[in-house]
């Protein structure tokens, strides 16, 4: 069954995954995908990725009792309206027809709505705008990596479904190593506004002043495709993204790797959650449905799927203010 947490984040098993870069747009230009190297993408782990618009998705089964718990509100249309922003492969991002949103998020937020009984109703959003259209209602429900802290906590409901990694790339030929804020002072590095990520370099930046050191120059970008042509040009150091994302470019390109790791909830600990608006019933049921995923196998074949079966969590967890 779900559990109730109530803001403290404790310790996850040993597992690697994101928290969810907030770049609005198309996948990376210079990715398998969008090369033109047709809609598989092999990757360097063995991974064969379907980057095509035809997906064939893995689907569960609708459990009664769980739709049932569904609020009336939400069910009454017969959909789950699902916010994502398709801008970070392999988790949300376009296909090759630069249109269809694909990606292990999109799997995931599939085979929810199927074990609640619901049409999944997909709506493609930038990172600024989830959460205000969560909050009035225009979004049932957020699968796009996004990580749970306390300050979402005083707005939104969590239901886990992934431990919650970042990581570091740079250019393949680089020596850097990134372990801690020491090794990030001087380096010019981009991040997504208001995200986690975005906060823990805020935090080592105040460290390196304190220590009478150069902090890292935070550089910011429009999307994810600007981010990696930056990158890969030599005009930044670093890249801090969805651990996943970092991997699958490390996989697929021959000139960027992954140079460091660090959780999303630094100093402490923190998961990734579907989100939901504050105390209006949906997030314990999703919490139950991902159990339920859990227990028939359909969610490590999401995971296996996209080459991100070190992300599994044991079970979910329903994280609320509102639950005291």
């Amino acid at each position: 069954m779900a559990t109730t947490r109530l803001r403290k984040l404790y310790p996850l098993p040993a597992a690697a995954a994101v928290v969810l870069l907030s770049l609005a747009g198309c996948a990376d230009p210079n990715s398998a995908a969008a090369e033109g190297a047709g809609s598989t993408a092999a990757a360097g782990n063995g991974v064969v990725y379907n980057t095509s618009p035809d997906q064939d998705r893995i689907r569960s089964q609708k459990d009664a009792g769980l739709a049932a718990e569904v609020p009336a509100d939400i069910a009454e249309d017969g959909k789950l309206t699902v916010a994502s922003t398709g801008g970070s492969v392999p988790l949300s991002f376009h296909a090759t027809d630069d249109k269809t949103v694909i990606g292990t998020e999109i799997d995931l937020a599939q085979l929810v709505a199927d074990k609640l009984g619901l049409e999944l109703d997909l709506q493609v959003t930038s990172w600024e705008n989830w959460p205000l259209k969560t909050e009035s209602g225009d979004y049932e429900a957020v699968f796009s990596n996004v990580g749970i802290n306390d300050e979402r906590l005083k707005k939104f409901d969590f239901a886990s479904y992934r431990a919650a990694y970042m990581g570091f790339e740079a250019k393949k030929d680089t020596d850097i190593t990134v372990k801690g804020a020491a090794d990030i002072a001087g380096k010019k590095i981009a991040v997504g506004s208001g995200t986690n990520q975005e906060k823990i370099l805020l935090a080592w930046n105040e460290e390196l002043e304190k220590d009478g050191k150069e902090p890292a120059s935070l550089q910011y970008y429009s999307s994810e495709a600007d981010t990696i042509l930056a990158l890969s040009s030599g005009r930044i150091d670093l890249n801090l993204a969805p651990y996943p994302s970092t991997v699958y470019r490390e996989n697929t390109r021959d000139d960027l790797k992954v140079v460091g790791k660090v959780n999303a909830g630094w100093p402490t600990e923190t998961l990734v959650a579907a989100t939901t608006e504050r105390g209006n019933g949906l997030g314990p049921v999703i919490s139950e449905a991902v159990d339920a995923l859990i227990a028939d196998g359909s969610y490590a074949q999401v995971l296996e799927r996209w080459g991100l079966e070190e992300e599994a969590v044991p079970e979910s967890e329903f994280f609320s203010e509102d639950s005291k």
